[in-house]
């Protein structure tokens, strides 16, 4: 497991739509995504969990990932939030 703060730098903090995108991107790898929020963690491949962490732009948040493409998965993942979830 390996984990790693980063800053949401989406203009619309990570809204439905840019949730959605993270979730496409999560889901391509085999290992299990999770974004934490203070104490408070879900499952970077559930819309309905990343929607209730109610993260604003510019807010710092923990990826963590755990599994067979752990390393490639985060930092893949920590670059598209430094991009501001787009491309």
């Amino acid at each position: 497991m390996v984990a790693r703060e980063v800053t949401i730098s989406s203009t619309s903090g990570l809204e439905s739509k840019m949730a959605a995108r993270l979730i496409q991107k999560a889901s391509a790898y085999d290992a299990n995504v999770w974004v934490q929020k203070d104490e408070r963690k879900a499952n970077a491949k559930s819309l309905l969990g990343l929607l209730s962490l109610g993260i604003v732009p510019g807010e710092s948040v923990t990826l963590i990932t755990d599994g067979r493409d752990e390393e490639t998965a985060l930092e893949e993942l920590a670059a598209f939030t430094h991009r501001g979830m787009s491309d």
